[in-house]
């Protein structure tokens, strides 16, 4: 049950019967590919706007993590450590009545 085909030259009249059928196939295909084109375009679209949504959501996400590291920093380096909570400070002399 295999599927012979004998290869054959096509007269003229073949030949250009199936140019025919070849033309016409493609010309009742075209509003098929132009609708499927415009669909892969809208999903580029869409994937093009995902991709820059999540994009600007990590340099967000990452500003805000430096502005943090920032604050802590800067709150460390005002915090005094305990040796300096109890140094002396200048004598004070009093009067003496």
């Amino acid at each position: 049950m295999e599927n012979v085909t004998e290869e054959r030259e096509l007269t003229q009249e073949e030949l250009i019967q199936r140019k025919e059928e070849m033309k016409a196939f493609y010309e009742e295909s075209h509003p098929y590919l132009e609708a499927q084109a415009k669909y892969e375009k809208l999903l580029t679209e869409i994937e093009e706007a995902r991709f820059k949504r999540a994009t600007i959501q990590i340099q967000w996400a990452n500003i805000m993590a430096a502005q943090q590291e920032q604050d802590t920093s800067d709150r460390e380096e005002e915090e005094e450590t305990p040796e300096q909570q109890t140094a002396p400070t200048a004598e004070r002399k009093l009067k003496k009545s």
